[in-house]
């Protein structure tokens, strides 16, 4: 479509509005895990660097491909702030540090250069996206949680809870790095409160039904 408005616009001049027929996407909820499904899976890991790392990324709201590239420099323990650089869209944004993890993220950094990545590989480089993803699988395997949820449903876990915390959805925005409000009121779809309190009109106990 951007190709063809270019075309018209730019090699023609035509300025008049095209009339394309676009394909629908289809448009499917986030999978969020609930709170105690988070707990079950950020204990999982035997790992404590394994388990700092999904903490970090569902306490931050980060992406995978963020959390592996975090230097120390981009942890500021003084404001509790994360600061994420040149994320998806090459933009910037800060993001919150979650105070629990301060300390465990402090002695994972001690002694290392400013530089240097957070969570290192065991051979000193970039741990690698589909590595992150590997410990997330097994953390959700050995967790017994049963949803069909990836990596990224700890960012999605992450807005939820906030958005059910009263956080203003404009501040989730920026904590996601969000271009478009309207990517992130998507989550208010998953986390409406009216709709939680709404009981079923079944009554029948299962008995009466044979079930």
């Amino acid at each position: 479509m951007n190709s063809i408005k270019f075309y018209y616009r730019n090699v023609l001049k035509n300025t008049k509005k095209i009339e394309v027929q676009l394909a629908k996407k289809p448009k499917s909820l986030p999978i969020v895990l609930s709170r105690s499904e988070v707990e079950k899976i950020l204990k999982s890991p035997k790992n404590a660097k394994h388990r700092l790392l999904l903490a970090l990324a569902y306490g931050a709201g980060l992406r995978v491909s963020e959390v592996v590239s975090l230097k120390i420099q981009d942890l500021d323990f003084e404001e509790l702030t994360v600061h994420i650089k040149q994320a998806k869209g090459q933009k910037d944004r800060i993001s919150v540090m979650p105070e629990s993890l301060a300390d465990s993220l402090r002695g994972l950094t001690a002694g290392k250069e400013r530089d240097d990545l957070v969570f290192a590989s065991e051979r000193g480089g970039k741990l690698a996206t589909r590595t992150a993803q590997k410990i997330f699988e097994n953390a959700l395997k050995d967790s017994n949680v049963k949803k069909d949820a990836t990596f990224h449903s700890l960012r999605h876990s992450f807005a939820t809870h906030l958005l059910e915390n009263g956080t203003d959805v404009r501040y989730v925005q920026e904590l996601l790095g969000h271009q478009n409000i309207r990517t992130t009121q998507r989550y208010t779809q998953v986390t409406n409160p009216k709709l939680k309190n709404i009981r079923s009109p079944l009554r029948l106990r299962v008995k009466k039904l044979g079930l």
